[in-house]
């Protein structure tokens, strides 16, 4: 894993969190989570506080608790420590687990440092108008965003077969997006990302039309292949992954063969391009 550690700030508490590159999920430090929802600010009491409500959780058999990472994150003292941290989504869950009135403000802080995807659980219609809004904004024009969304939708349906045929977690999610990138584009996301000049970024944000366009051939292959198959576990879905990707890479040589043009670039749209300048052509 591949580790970006930042500091967030929720009314004064500091929250440490961490952020997988491969995943591209930030991991948040629980006590800090604990100590700002109840404005504790002696970590060793939130620290206890947490022990306390871990173990009950465990009794009640909560998954809550199992799907905390433990990361080594730095304290107070300068040195790091494996900590208890957790994604969003399994947050949001613990919040739940602690009487607070701090609770919702807590939930809508971590939509303001990325997690709109936690209030849009209850209505994906909201982020996906959201996120229509965002590329608007940012100067996408209406075919991208459209390819997009078209994109996503692709993207959702191989991960909801995933999840139907024993690929848990995010990070088994990684290993098989990556076969299927290396594959049809030559480079891993890791390095298709830093191509691009991309760090904490979302690389289909940043993708070209055609990248898009090759990246969801490649998905959508890949499942309807494992469909065909009835692909179950890591193994057989990683082989739907690789011949998926070959579909997509056979149909990007044909195109950069008659084109003369590269299909992965490292163009991005973190910079906007320099307007033209105009023609002074004077009067007559």
């Amino acid at each position: 894993m591949t580790k970006e550690e930042a500091l967030a700030i929720f009314e004064d508490f500091h929250i440490r969190r961490v952020f997988d590159e491969e995943t591209e999920t930030w991991y948040f430090s629980v006590v800090d989570i604990i100590a700002a929802l109840l404005g504790q600010r002696d970590y060793q009491t939130a620290r206890n506080y947490w022990k306390v409500l871990k173990n009950r959780l465990n009794k009640e058999g909560s998954q809550s608790v199992t799907k905390c990472n433990r990361l080594k994150l730095k304290a107070s003292d300068g040195k790091s420590y494996l900590t208890d941290v957790a994604s969003p989504e399994i947050l949001l869950r613990l919040i739940q687990s602690v009487p607070s009135p701090k609770a919702e403000p807590v939930k809508l802080w971590l939509a303001k440092v990325g997690y709109e995807r936690i209030q849009d659980m209850s209505d994906p219609a909201r982020s996906v108008d959201r996120a229509r809004d965002y590329w608007r904004q940012h100067g996408r024009s209406e075919k991208w965003i459209q390819q997009r969304m078209t994109g996503q939708e692709t993207r959702n349906k191989l991960t909801d077969y995933w999840k139907d045929h024993e690929i848990a977690g995010e990070k088994e999610f990684a290993i098989l997006t990556n076969i299927i990138h290396q594959e049809w584009s030559g480079v891993s996301v890791k390095m298709h990302k830093e191509l691009k000049g991309l760090k904490t970024q979302n690389l289909r944000d940043h993708m070209s039309e055609a990248e898009l366009i090759f990246t969801a051939l490649a998905e959508l292959s890949t499942r309807q292949i494992a469909e065909s198959v009835e692909a179950t576990g890591m193994s057989r879905n990683a082989q739907a992954g690789k011949k998926g990707g070959a579909i997509a890479k056979k149909a990007r040589l044909e195109l950069e063969q008659n084109t003369g043009k590269s299909v992965v670039t490292g163009e991005n749209f973190l910079t906007p391009p320099a307007p033209k300048p105009k023609l002074n052509r004077g009067k007559k």
